[in-house]
């Protein structure tokens, strides 16, 4: 579980940086200025949305043939590591956060609920969750994950987020699912 844990929170705390969650996390951050509910929000929608992740990672991990699921798992990964160096920008409409009688915290788990639906984390949870056959220790890190990345951007909004070298970030991430893609080609050969 610990090996899970800590390489689901890693993963995704790099994944995560200029990822559009996080812009949508300083655009709410921005537009109420209420950083309780809103990391409350969005731990709640990681929560909920990296546990449907885990669970179809879960299923998929005891439906597949070992061998078959090593393959898989490396093309994912690999392609998880590309995927990391293409810049996000956030959707105008998940951005829309007009009035809204959801409040602070509804609007955050809303928005960011669906933000995250086929996000690059969420495939990483997927992913993690079938490689470890922990669903446990994946969803714990990988929302860990989450909340170590979008914390800082809630509290600190615009001015901490230009000052992080995303692209050395973004490398960094890459080059971990990269690594990971190539351990499971190595054991699938």
């Amino acid at each position: 579980m610990e090996q899970a844990f800590l390489i689901s929170t890693g993963a995704v705390a790099l994944a995560e940086i200029g990822d559009k969650t996080q812009l949508l996390s300083l655009v709410l951050a921005a537009r109420y200025r209420k950083p309780v509910p809103i990391m409350l929000g969005v731990l709640a929608a990681t929560l909920a949305n990296h546990a449907c992740a885990g669970a179809l990672g879960a299923w998929l991990g005891a439906l597949l043939t070992p061998a078959i699921m090593r393959w898989a798992l490396g093309v994912s990964f690999v392609v998880m590591g590309v995927w990391v160096l293409i810049p996000d920008k956030l959707d105008p409409n998940e951005a829309n956060l007009g009035r809204s009688h959801l409040g602070v915290f509804g609007t955050t788990l809303a928005t960011f609920f669906l933000a995250e639906m086929g996000d690059k984390t969420q495939i990483a949870t997927v992913a993690l969750a079938a490689r470890f056959h922990d669903f446990f220790g994946v969803v714990a890190g990988t929302t860990l994950g989450m909340m170590l990345a979008n914390v800082p951007a809630i509290l600190l909004g615009e001015r901490f987020a230009h000052r992080l070298p995303t692209k050395a970030v973004h490398a960094v991430a890459a080059v971990l699912f990269i690594v990971l893609g190539a351990l499971a080609f190595i054991r699938a050969g």
